[in-house]
């Protein structure tokens, strides 16, 4: 039994409040976006995209998990805490 899609608003819902944890996260942290971005080895670009949670827009952001895991590993939290959906 496959599991049904995420329907978009939902997931612009969850990409928005994945960037305001990353935001918030980061600024604790004391690093500027160009800073995390290129310790996680992403542009400048790409990670502001993702703390803004839309790719383009209109278009929610989609970060791969490779992404995801980088930018963990630079904030030092767990990919939980990073990817929970409440909170």
């Amino acid at each position: 039994m496959s599991a049904s899609p995420v329907p978009d608003a939902e997931w612009a819902a969850y990409a928005s409040a994945l960037g305001q944890r990353l935001h918030r996260i980061r600024i604790e942290r004391g690093l500027s976006q160009e800073d995390l971005a290129y310790a996680a080895g992403l542009s400048r670009y790409t990670y502001q995209k993702f703390e803004k949670g839309e790719s383009r827009p209109g278009s929610p952001a989609n970060p791969s998990l490779r992404n995801i895991l980088a930018i963990a590993s630079v904030l030092d939290v767990d990919l939980v805490v990073l990817t929970q959906t409440t909170g």
